[in-house]
């Protein structure tokens, strides 16, 4: 059968999506109404403004976050849900922080990877957040020069003391953990964990509120006032601070002056398939989180109802694709033939923020008043390692926040009309020299 099953109705308020869909529980945070005192106002209900209002909360801080739509509404409650030690733009985070590192640069970036995960790991143990979290993860090469790359990563991994988390395997030993005849090898790594984006943020969002902070929904900023004692104005209300962070990724328009041309959309599409029962099981029996080593790659998992989820391609024009399920479909009959012509029941997309260089955006709008930004398809991880750091810098500890924001970044002139059509005809070049290596 195929076709989308018109019998699933999304969550309102949300995109159509299984994660929308399978909720433990909807938020129902207030909209901002009259005037509020805080020591950190935070704009951005996603990943990196929910991770950081815990660091500060737990620091003992009061924080308020307002968000436009709902808590976890972007791409920190539509993505893959796959949580890996890739860094995206760790080559040129290593050339341009060689300069402020020096030669600890290699340890920096290294450590980095992997801190993602223990935040997230121990903040679900902490505050007792059911969000599917499960270890295993495959990085499969697609053809043998991918496999050059694999073996450099994994012996890296093994001199690092990885060596227990990590497995190198061939075309055969890839076969004995999917279903697919599709990859020649690929890494097993076991550190690198996939779960639930969705419920992880608004359990992590239940967190920052039990520590007092105070969430505000539908409650979009229009301003922020700069100034010895900085401010955020919705239309509803005005939060007055002591330091502001705007955390809101691609997904505003504020300060435009400073950030316009600086990060830009691209639209990634995942659907998710009918329940798949015994198939399941059959495709991936050790329920891995699975991506390939092609620039522009597929990605899949199971949920934890059985399904198969799967994301591929980015749109860089920043617009929308109109038959998501239409696109993917071939992909995932390709990977996992024995699926031919399953139904899907849930397609969706997300706006991307993507940064010409690929590093994180930490950097300063006024003397109170930070912004972060820009993961480029790698958020899960990296948001909770930059609401570390910003959660330091805003206390007081600058190190890291200072060797991110001490890196150079292209600003596109009229960003709005070139952006796009820049990182549009960049994915063209690095698609060509796919086919060369």
């Amino acid at each position: 059968m195929n076709a989308i099953n018109p019998s699933v109705k999304p969550a309102p308020e949300r995109a159509p999506s299984y994660y929308s869909a399978t909720l433990n529980f909807e938020t129902d945070y207030p909209t901002l109404q009259g005037n509020v005192t805080v020591d950190v106002a935070i704009i951005g209900g996603g990943f990196t403004g929910i991770a950081t209002a815990v660091e500060l909360a737990e620091r003992g801080l009061k924080v308020a976050v307002v968000e436009t739509n709902k808590i976890g509404w972007g791409a920190s409650g539509r993505n893959g849900g796959q949580v890996t030690g890739s860094l995206s733009g760790d080559e040129a985070m290593r050339k341009q922080m060689r300069n402020t590192l020096g030669s600890e640069v290699d340890d920096f970036i290294w450590h980095l990877r992997w801190r993602g995960h223990e935040i997230i790991k121990n903040r679900v143990a902490k505050y007792g957040i059911q969000c599917d979290l499960k270890h295993g993860h495959l990085h499969a090469a697609m053809k043998p020069s991918h496999m050059d790359e694999l073996k450099a990563s994994y012996d890296e991994a093994v001199r690092r003391g990885m060596g227990d988390d990590v497995t190198l395997l061939d075309a055969d030993g890839v076969r004995a953990q999917l279903g697919s005849n599709l990859y020649c090898g690929a890494i097993k790594n076991m550190r690198n964990m996939h779960l639930h984006p969705l419920n992880l943020c608004i359990g992590e969002a239940k967190a920052a509120e039990s520590l007092g902070a105070l969430i505000f929904e539908h409650s979009e900023v229009l301003d922020i006032v700069h100034g010895p004692r900085p401010a955020v104005v919705t239309a509803g209300g005005r939060i007055e601070a002591k330091q502001v962070l705007l955390a809101g990724d691609v997904y505003h328009k504020l300060e435009r002056k400073k950030l316009k041309g600086l990060i830009f959309p691209a639209m990634g599409g995942i659907v998710t398939t009918e329940p798949l029962g015994q198939l399941a099981r059959e495709i991936n029996p050790q329920d891995l989180a699975v991506y390939d080593c092609r620039f522009v790659l597929d990605y899949y998992r199971l949920t934890a109802d059985g399904r198969l989820l799967f994301g591929g391609g980015a749109n860089y024009s920043g617009r929308d694709s109109r038959d998501i399920a239409g696109e993917l479909r071939p992909c995932i009959e390709r990977t996992f033939p024995q699926l031919k012509g399953v139904r899907i029941d849930f397609q969706w997309s997300c706006a991307m923020g993507i940064v010409m260089n690929r590093i994180p955006q930490l950097g300063k709008l006024s003397s109170n008043v930070w912004y972060c930004q820009g993961y480029s398809g790698h958020g899960v991880a990296t948001t909770h390692i930059m609401g570390e750091i910003m959660a330091k810098a805003i206390t007081g500890d600058l190190e890291q926040f200072d060797t991110f924001a001490a890196c150079k970044h292209i600003k596109v002139p009229l960003g709005d009309q070139l952006g796009n059509p820049m990182l549009a005809a960049g994915m063209w070049y690095y698609q060509m020299m796919e086919k060369l290596r």
